[in-house]
């Protein structure tokens, strides 16, 4: 199991889970969930709900990625498996980032 927590504009927002190849979890943090003023990180996560399941990594998570060749670079930088979208979400999305979404590690 590997988690991460997800920060939109530098404030915890929630947790993301990869449970295994096929179980993905998002859940809002308690504080954010019930925090009306605040927005959800995405359209596709409303805050209808606090916890969503998939069996793959979350488009809006997924599309945080590069493609291509940047990919493949980062892929052999890091020396991260290119297919490991979850660990390359990690290593590339802890700053810096095009939108408010920030991920960063949680080590355990």
């Amino acid at each position: 199991m590997r988690k991460a927590e997800v920060y939109r504009n530098g404030r915890l927002a929630g947790e993301l889970t990869r449970v295994n190849k096929s179980n993905y979890i998002f859940r809002y943090s308690d504080s954010y969930y019930l925090n009306d003023s605040l927005p959800a990180i995405s359209l596709t996560l409303p805050k209808n709900k606090q916890e969503y399941k998939s069996d793959h990594l979350f488009p809006f998570f997924f599309n945080m990625l590069s493609e291509g060749v940047n990919r493949k670079l980062q892929s052999r930088l890091l020396k991260i498996d290119e297919s490991d979208y979850f660990g390359l979400l990690l290593e590339t999305a802890k700053c810096d980032t095009i939108g408010a979404i920030t991920i960063k590690p949680v080590t355990e």
